[in-house]
């Protein structure tokens, strides 16, 4: 499966760089208007974290999983080996104000780990070790696509 998802991975990136070639700028703030530009770059940018944590050998087994409780949503939950990822994926078009990671607060961090406890209870699998990582990903019209993959970015 990574050689699956190492050509899925590449091919993503390819497609969205012709786009930004055709169109100008970065591709991931394309859409009618600011609301529509920020929900397309947040999905493209997990679609491109999905990918890329595949051909890193992880198992995705949930992508915008919802709490019930309303804590939040879970971006991707996937298994790196042993462990149980909950990734929260932040995607940019640009550096200002900071990198993508910024972007988790405390506040942020304490609903993701709300809600990745709510997942676990309903996974009824007893102690399962588990962490949450972070997906930075910033566009960049020189060298395109930086993902950087940050394990074990917080503790819940």
């Amino acid at each position: 499966m990574p050689l699956f998802a190492r050509l899925m991975y590449s091919a993503l990136v390819w497609k969205e760089r012709q786009r930004a070639r055709r169109e100008g700028g970065s591709p991931l703030s394309r859409g009618s208007g600011e609301q529509a530009a920020h929900l397309m770059t947040g999905e493209r940018g997990e679609t491109l974290a999905y990918w890329y944590l595949r051909q890193a050998g992880y198992i995705i087994v949930a992508r915008n999983r919802r709490a019930r409780s309303g804590a939040g949503e879970l971006d991707l939950v996937g298994w790196d080996g042993p462990v149980l990822a909950f990734v929260e994926v932040k995607t940019r078009t640009t550096l200002e104000g900071g990198p993508p990671e910024a972007a988790v607060s405390k506040a942020k961090q304490k609903r993701i780990a709300k809600a990745a406890r709510e997942y676990l209870r309903k996974l009824r699998r007893g102690r399962v070790n588990y962490r949450f990582d972070i997906a930075s990903i910033v566009w960049d019209a020189e060298s395109g696509y930086q993902v950087r993959l940050i394990k074990d970015a917080f503790k819940g």
